[in-house]
């Protein structure tokens, strides 16, 4: 079996059992046999069926009920939870949260999460909607409020045109992604995934059923993406292409040139759609210059924009994110949307508009962040660089440190 059973209990034997199921669904035969095992309590049942020509394994407990009696239960679970790995950011964060309840100092290095408070006009706009009762349910693709100040924003700020019906509120930018993956692509598609990339892209391709197709990038080229390699890993399969920038978590930043060469190449595959994570746009040290994805020619039609709050207004237990695309697409991110999670909070919807209301690119609240990251950023390098044998790619965007 490709994945171990595992009990806390110690029992001797273990049932194998082989049911064959035919078209006659009153009809079966099985047949068990036991071997022993350091396993307790487990046996493995294999199912055909012969209607679909195909074989299932099933892991079945065996447990004590209030009634004193053994019961079985099958334990398996589906093969595409099998087939994710476990967030590690998630994990490496958790075991930090645990060392420090046990009083051990730790430096988080693991999620990018800003240091500094949510800015208090914000703040505040959230305690204002908790005491003047706006506590109830929301649309399930977020307020006009929220979703017309988001279009605002995108058109004075990244040059792409929207209306609140080509929006999308989530519990999160991360929610954003997963829907729209799973919106657009069907079992055996392809998502390419330049590396090194946020740890969730690859597994939320599995939660698909696609592939993740991972291109590697090289440091002498800031970890920026070869348009000729890209161009040769396009196949008729591929679906997806998701594009970080500025980056996580490599800290660079597409220039303008090198994404119209991407644009050029995506234009002649008509089914390749392009998944533009712009989270960081905001955190990004001058020179460097952020371009959607969306705003170039002949781009609008085939990208969705993902984009949040989290990062630029340190606001990233307030789990608020957003999609913004061609209607077809956002609307079928909106039905996922309805049947996991529905709208997302009140309260954080109002504290985003608060958000947005700060002015262009957050305002001052959001400058006074970035002007510490770049100091962190700047000593950083300069130690790293005076390390022998060590190299590093200046990044351009936050570093959570």
């Amino acid at each position: 079996m490709a994945n171990s059973l595992h009990s806390s209990t110690s029992i001797s034997r273990v049932g194998f059992s082989s049911q064959f199921l035919g078209s006659n669904l009153g009809s079966k035969a099985s047949v068990s046999v036991s071997f022993p095992s350091s396993h307790t309590n487990y046996s493995l049942k294999s199912v055909e069926i012969l209607r679909q020509q195909s074989y299932r394994i099933s892991a079945m407990s065996k447990v004590e009920s209030s009634s004193f009696e053994q019961v079985k239960v099958d334990i398996s679970l589906s093969p595409r939870v099998n087939s994710v790995k476990p967030s590690k950011t998630v994990a490496i964060t958790d075991h930090a949260t645990a060392l420090v309840q046990a009083g051990i100092p730790v430096i988080r290095l693991a999620a990018g999460e800003p240091d500094f408070d949510t800015p208090a006009v914000i703040a505040e706009a959230g305690i204002n909607a908790i005491r003047e009762g706006y506590t109830r349910y929301t649309p399930n693709a977020g307020t006009l409020e929220l979703r017309t100040a988001i279009c605002h924003k995108l058109k004075e700020e990244n040059g792409i045109s929207y209306t609140p019906d080509q929006i999308l509120v989530s519990n999160g930018a991360k929610q954003s992604i997963i829907q729209a993956v799973l919106a657009v692509c069907s079992p055996g598609d392809e998502v390419i995934i330049p590396a090194p990339y946020w740890v969730s892209y690859p597994e939320m391709a599995r939660l698909a059923d696609a592939t993740p197709v991972i291109l590697p990038t090289r440091i002498s080229e800031n970890f920026l993406l070869d348009p000729k390699l890209l161009e040769s890993k396009i196949t008729e399969k591929s679906r997806l292409l998701i594009l970080c920038s500025p980056s996580n978590p490599t800290g660079s930043v597409y220039p303008k040139k090198l994404l119209e060469r991407f644009a050029e190449i995506v234009a002649k595959h008509p089914r390749l759609l392009v998944l533009s994570d712009e989270m960081y746009e905001h955190i990004i040290y001058a020179p460097a210059t952020h371009t959607s994805f969306a705003s170039l020619p002949g781009m609008w039609e085939r990208t969705l924009t993902v984009n949040g709050f989290s990062k630029a207004f340190a606001m990233t237990g307030w789990r608020l994110g957003y999609i913004a695309g061609p209607k077809h697409f956002v609307a079928a991110c909106n039905k996922i949307q309805s049947q996991y999670t529905s709208g997302a909070s009140s309260i954080s919807q109002k504290a985003g508009v608060a958000a947005l209301g700060l002015g262009y690119a957050g305002g001052e609240a959001v400058s006074t962040m970035v002007k510490a990251f770049r100091e962190r950023r700047d000593f950083l390098v300069k130690s790293l660089g005076e390390l022998e044998g060590v190299k590093i790619s200046e990044p351009q965007v936050l570093v959570p440190v």
